[in-house]
């Protein structure tokens, strides 16, 4: 395996970890399962990991990105049979028109001015049967809500917006939301039920979501927070968008990083938190001594002047007091 490529700041690496990686990560397994015996371009592929993972189950994937740095280390890192990565502008793309089953693109629409310029040549290179995967952060959760300002993108779009650009190219679309969120899951490990959740079975572990609220808990349709990114497939016509079995995918990982670093950071609070109420108890206790010490200091400093006014009142002269 090549040496992981830089993370700088914005293009994706699998060796990010937490927030970023989960995000990133579930956007290429949600696509996979719609790829298999595909022929698919992955547009902005960056480091080429989303490449690798939808060459599992494509027949062919073709990746481009305008990095020469990131293609060549894509090459090295990802070379299969199937997959081929290639340096290209998204908006002036090198293929034959309508070359592909499927494009997918996470990421890439709010880093370009020319938004409908990228969209028309995915339109030109996709096959009328085709259909386009694309996601961008939803500026009022991302930018707004957070007060959070990226550098690196150029123009962020509302949802609203994300939709009628993409509407003006691919009449027929689904949306979807996308955040990372924390929940407790019950699932059956044996016995009735079990084999729905088995990857042998080839069946989706169907979920219940409920959520607690002023009046306890309930079943709710999907969760209640705002997303983060928009996620959308995108097709000519209804008839070309992929059959959609469910209306919600969790994802998750082995390693639990997102989890191991909450509760490392939960312990790391606490005993923060044990250090500071020990050094405060320890400097109020400095401080009752520093205050009993300036009133012994006082007390010390006071004893002469009150034999010098007690000399005074009896009215003797210094000479005598000597």
């Amino acid at each position: 395996m090549s040496e992981p490529l830089e993370f700088d700041g914005e293009r994706f690496t699998p060796e990010s970890v937490r927030e970023i990686w989960y995000e990133h990560m579930h956007r290429y397994a949600f696509a996979a399962q719609f790829v298999a015996g595909l022929s698919v371009l992955d547009a902005a592929c960056g480091e080429g990991y989303g490449a690798a993972i939808l060459a599992r189950k494509a027949r062919s994937v073709t990746a481009v990105d305008r990095s020469e740095k990131a293609i060549s280390h894509a090459r090295r890192r990802y070379a299969a049979g199937n997959v081929e990565f290639s340096e290209a502008d998204c908006c002036d793309l090198p293929f034959d028109d309508h070359r592909f089953d499927c494009i997918v693109s996470f990421e890439t629409i709010e880093h370009l001015e020319d938004q409908a310029g990228m969209l028309a040549e995915f339109r030109r290179v996709l096959k009328p049967s085709g259909f386009l995967l694309i996601s961008s952060p939803d500026k009022a959760v991302y930018s707004d809500q957070q007060n959070f300002d990226n550098p690196h993108h150029v123009r962020e779009l509302y949802a609203d917006e994300f939709r009628a650009v993409l509407d003006a190219h691919f009449p027929a679309s689904r949306m979807f939301g996308q955040k990372l969120l924390f929940h407790s899951a019950i699932w059956a490990i044996g016995g009735e039920g079990s084999e729905a959740s088995s990857e042998a079975s080839g069946r989706t572990l169907e979920a219940r979501l409920q959520s607690a609220g002023e009046d306890g808990p309930r079943e709710i349709e999907r969760p209640v927070q705002p997303a983060m990114y928009l996620l959308a497939i995108c097709a000519a016509s209804e008839a070309a968008l992929p059959q959609i079995e469910h209306a919600l995918w969790l994802f998750d990982d082995a390693e639990e990083s997102v989890y191991r670093h909450y509760q490392h950071e939960i312990r790391k609070n606490m005993q923060a938190g044990t250090i500071l109420a020990e050094r405060e108890q320890a400097l109020a206790e400095r401080g009752q001594a520093l205050v009993q010490a300036r009133e012994e200091l006082a007390a010390a400093r006071s004893e002469p002047e009150r034999q010098r006014s007690w000399l005074a009142r009896l009215g003797l002269s210094r000479r005598e007091r000597r």
